[in-house]
């Protein structure tokens, strides 16, 4: 695949201090956003197409660690080093709760129904919120065995993921037995893991290596040793067929998803880059950095060849997950191939 050039970017200023986390709102009514989290304590929102600042959420007192936004866009949550994670009303920035805990909290998730809120952090403790009864006591999934980084749910929040700062993997638990059903093997801490829009694949950033996971059956599908050490990936969402990363070289890469070939390279920060998400559609992507900038790429316009090759990817695809369906897990965790052909 050749390599193209890829536009200017939007360059969204207004945080003071490095941007850590990003995430993007499905599609609404009203388009779909973008919040931010930065060690400035100051979750911010913005329009997801055009980058434009809609509204500043204060009311934090320590670096903002996590953001998110729920299905609908219509509340914010934010984890922070301040010892709580907040709701927000995010049509008028209003906060609605503040859940104290007893240390930093670094990551935060809505369930996908929007009543539940999944904190965790310095504590080692997975928590469940309960936003319909806000006072009443969170419920403590699981003690961690280390320091949580990211937290995520998947299979109609039935099933949590999560990874840890001092050590590799990521572990998926059952909230029906409330018992860990498996672990992603990775040799470094998980930095980023994301679970694709369509529910089909949990993207993971460890070290220098990203890996493409079958969300349903756990199996490996697609592992790549990049250039430099990484903190965050993402993969297109429409077609499964690109990825980006972001790390400390400060640029951000673009690559084809059945290759692991490099597309472009977008340069512009002048910082390590913390995070990069696809926006929902796929249309372009968003990274921050610790110079304090969000900066948002616009993706090329597909050519006829490029058409072609996603119809060939999405072929690609179900021979893959199809190649997955075939591994056996035992109950002991371990996974046997009932078929000899091996997904690369």
């Amino acid at each position: 695949m050749e390599k193209k050039k890829i536009a200017v970017p939007l360059v969204c200023h207004g945080h003071s201090r490095p941007v850590v986390d990003l995430f993007y709102s499905p599609i609404t009514p009203d388009g779909y956003f973008l919040i931010s989290a930065s060690k400035d304590s100051s979750p911010m929102l913005r329009n997801g197409e055009t980058g434009d600042w809609i509204g500043t959420f204060e009311g934090h007192k320590g670096a903002v660690w996590s953001c998110c936004l729920d299905t609908n866009a219509l509340r914010a949550a934010s984890g922070s080093a301040d010892f709580t994670a907040k709701i927000w009303d995010a049509l008028t920035g209003d906060e609605l709760h503040s859940f104290e805990h007893k240390h930093i909290v670094k990551a935060c998730a809505f369930s996908e129904d929007t009543h539940h809120l999944l904190t965790g952090g310095f504590e080692k403790i997975l928590r469940i919120f309960d936003l319909n009864r806000p006072d009443a006591p969170p419920r403590e999934v699981r003690e961690s065995p280390g320091s949580v980084r990211t937290v995520a749910w998947l299979h109609s929040d039935q099933t949590i993921l999560t990874s840890c700062s001092e050590m590799g993997g990521v572990r998926l638990l059952d909230l029906r037995s409330n018992q860990i059903i498996q672990t992603l093997e990775t040799k470094s801490s998980v930095t980023s893991a994301e679970v694709s829009r369509d529910g089909r694949y949990i993207t993971t950033a460890d070290g220098s290596t990203v890996k493409f996971w079958d969300a349903n059956h756990f199996g490996l599908m697609k592992s790549y040793d990049m250039p430099c050490k990484v903190e965050s990936a993402s993969i297109e969402p429409k077609f499964g067929n690109k990825f980006i990363v972001g790390g400390e070289d400060m640029w951000v890469h673009l690559f084809d998803f059945f290759s692991g070939e490099e597309i472009s390279c977008n340069k512009g920060h002048h910082g390590p880059i913390h995070c990069v998400k696809f926006s929902p559609e796929g249309e372009s992507y968003a990274s921050g950095s610790e110079d304090g900038t969000i900066r948002i790429w616009k993706m090329n316009i597909l050519e006829g060849n490029d058409i072609l090759k996603s119809s060939e990817a999405e072929i690609g695809v179900e021979e893959a997950v199809q190649k997955v369906k075939a591994l056996h897990i035992n109950k002991d965790g371990s996974a046997e191939e009932e078929d000899v052909s091996v997904v690369v």
